[in-house]
C-alpha cells in the first residue's frame, strides 16, 4: 500500500443534504435573529409595567414642552399588545400598532426570501421616505391638537 493515503479513508463524507442545511441555517440567521431580539423586548416590555412609574425614563419632548411625540405612549402600547388588549394599544400610540403590524409583514417577507435564497431588498425612494415623514408630522400634529385627544396616550 505504498502511496496510498490512509488517512482519507478514515473520514466519512457528509451526507449530501448536509450543504444545503447548512446554507439555509445560514440565510435564515439573521431574520430568526431579529425575530428572536424583538419577541425578547416585546417580552420584557410585558413583564415590566411602563405604567408603573419608574421602570422606563419620561419622554424629553413631553417632560420640557408638554408636546406628545410619535413615539408617546410605544411602550404602553407595546405592555397592552403583549397582553391581548389591542383597543387600549390603539389607544396608547395607533402608529406602534401599525408599525407592529408592518414589521411582522415585512419580516415574513423576508424569512420567505430567505428561505428560497433571495435577499431582501427595501428600495424606498424619496417619495416613500417623504410620505413616511408627513406621516409622522401629521400624526404629531394631529395628536397635540385639541381635537386628537382621543390620540394621546
Amino acid at each position: 500500500m505504498r502511496g496510498v493515503n490512509t488517512a482519507s479513508r478514515c473520514v466519512s463524507p457528509p451526507p449530501p443534504h448536509a450543504p444545503a442545511a447548512r446554507g439555509l441555517l445560514r440565510r435564515t440567521a439573521p431574520p430568526v435573529g431579529v425575530l428572536a431580539g424583538v419577541l425578547a423586548a416585546f417580552a420584557y416590555v410585558g413583564a415590566v409595567d411602563p405604567n408603573q412609574p419608574g421602570h422606563y425614563p419620561v419622554c424629553p419632548l413631553l417632560r420640557f414642552a408638554g408636546v406628545f411625540c410619535p413615539g408617546c405612549g410605544g411602550l404602553r402600547s407595546a405592555h397592552a399588545f403583549v397582553h391581548g388588549d389591542v383597543l387600549a394599544a390603539l389607544q396608547d400610540n395607533a402608529l406602534a400598532v401599525g408599525g407592529y403590524l408592518l414589521f411582522a409583514v415585512v419580516w415574513s417577507v423576508w424569512l420567505v426570501r430567505a428561505v428560497r435564497g433571495r435577499p431582501l431588498r427595501l428600495d424606498l425612494g424619496p417619495v416613500h421616505l417623504w410620505c413616511l415623514g408627513t406621516l409622522l408630522v401629521a400624526f404629531t400634529v394631529v395628536r397635540n391638537l385639541p381635537f386628537g385627544g382621543w390620540l394621546h396616550p
